[in-house]
């Protein structure tokens, strides 16, 4: 299969990594996109349609990583996938996020990136930057899509980011994977605070203002959790359960207007029988 031409990158699938990366204001969070890859005249072209959540083994502020099992797990959700949906779909790229920097990848970025090519030369990178501000004071969110390659000009040769042109693919529906995958980040999140805490409280001893602390410092973590992340997602299931709704009511309405017409039909051929 040729070189990435252009990434496509499903609306659902999106706003399942714009959440994940809007997690975390002061560490990089990560996961694995699911998609396909589709050989085109002029070039390879790689759709995701949905995405999975890493939970973090090494939290730090400034690095992510993969490890083989989450790679293998990640691998096996693939497979089920494509039984489940029929078409050939696989992990065909990582994301993370950039908090308070640029979009830009790393030199270790770049490095990590060129590895997973090794395995599968149509791999790509995306990262999402974000809690940036603009010079009014905005918020902004930035995105940007990469694979490496190694520049032979250079002594010795070093790798270098190739920017691959994305879109964002409108979709009609939150698929059931994405939706699974928003269900699941406050408990990933949770799970990797409970962790952290364990590891702390373990290596601080019985000292009794230092426990408090620590447990202090947890709490206020998971309420922060509950405020920037489940409250929102409560919001926006509630949204979504409202307007699915609306939307039955109408089918139902449609249903019994059809049912109507229908049964003026039947009684105008009855009548044209007669006669």
């Amino acid at each position: 299969m040729g070189s990435v031409a252009r990434v496509k990158l499903n609306a659902d699938a999106y706003l399942a990594c714009l959440t994940h990366a809007l997690s975390n204001e002061t560490e990089e969070v990560m996961g694995l996109c699911i998609g396909q890859a589709n050989e085109l005249r002029f070039g390879c072209e790689i759709n995701i349609c949905a995405v999975m959540l890493l939970r973090r083994m090494d939290k730090r502020k400034d690095r992510v990583e993969i490890s083989v099992e989450q790679l293998s797990n990640a691998s096996t959700v693939a497979e089920e996938l494509a039984k489940k949906t029929g078409r050939p779909l696989r992990i065909v790229g990582w994301y993370h996020s950039h908090p308070h920097i640029t979009v830009w990848p790393s030199h270790v970025d770049v490095q990590t990136q060129a590895m997973y090519q090794m395995m599968d030369q149509t791999f790509v990178g995306l990262i999402f930057s974000c809690f940036n501000q603009t010079k009014s004071n905005a918020h902004s969110v930035e995105m940007t899509c990469f694979q490496s390659r190694t520049n032979q000009e250079w002594d010795p040769p070093q790798y270098e980011r190739i920017e691959v042109p994305m879109y964002v693919e409108k979709t009609k529906t939150l698929s059931e994977v994405n939706l699974q995958t928003l269900i699941d980040l406050p408990n990933i999140l949770v799970q990797e605070e409970a962790q952290a805490y364990e590891t702390v409280a373990g290596s601080c001893g019985d000292h009794i203002l230092t426990n408090i602390h620590n447990a202090a410092v947890h709490a206020q973590t998971i309420c922060n959790i509950t405020e920037t992340v489940t409250s929102p997602l409560l919001h926006v299931f509630e949204a979504a359960i409202s307007s699915h709704q609306r939307k039955v009511e109408q089918v139902r309405e449609e249903n019994e207007k059809l049912k109507k017409e229908i049964f003026l039909l039947e009684k105008e051929k009855e009548a044209e029988c007669t006669d």
